[in-house]
């Protein structure tokens, strides 16, 4: 007899900054790339301005897909549970309006790319650091958030 075998539900994730134009765009769409299925990303800012240009190079340039990625307001989430909301600037945090339901809240407190001036190959070296960045908050992220989410089904319980 075959056993009831259930495959646990994604672990939601909601990145969020204050523009959502760059660090959250960049680390939704690392996480869904890294992630192997078993996340489910959103990002979002608490004054959305669009996704910058520079986002999108650097995620191409990496060869992540940059399809279906766009710029929305926090309050877009407002009812939705997450596992983990992730602010990634000190303003993000002070800002973050209460989301119900239980969620890990952690901080990476990034600078903010879109802020970097000087000509196009100094401000693009300034938006693939932070994707450098948060590459190494992931690589500790994932297997962590993956062993709390996949622990209680190790418990015995049906």
């Amino acid at each position: 007899m075959r056993a009831n075998v259930r495959s646990p539900s994604p672990i939601r994730v909601l990145f969020l900054c204050v523009g959502n134009s760059a660090r959250s765009i960049l680390a939704e769409a690392l996480l869904r790339a890294r992630g192997a299925g078993r996340f489910e990303v959103r990002s979002a800012g608490t004054e959305p301005k669009g996704v910058n240009p520079l986002t999108l190079r650097t995620l191409q340039d990496a060869g992540l897909p940059v399809e279906g990625l766009r710029s929305e307001s926090v309050e877009n989430y407002r009812g939705e549970p997450f596992d983990y909301v992730i602010t990634l600037c000190d303003e993000a945090r002070e800002a973050c309006p209460y989301l119900p339901g239980a969620h890990t809240l952690l901080h990476w407190n990034l600078p903010d790319p879109a802020a970097a001036t000087g000509g196009d190959a100094r401000r693009l070296a300034a938006f693939k650091d932070v994707f450098a960045r948060l590459e190494r908050e992931l690589e500790a992220f994932i297997p962590d958030a993956l062993a709390r989410h996949e622990a209680p089904s190790r418990s015995g319980v049906a």
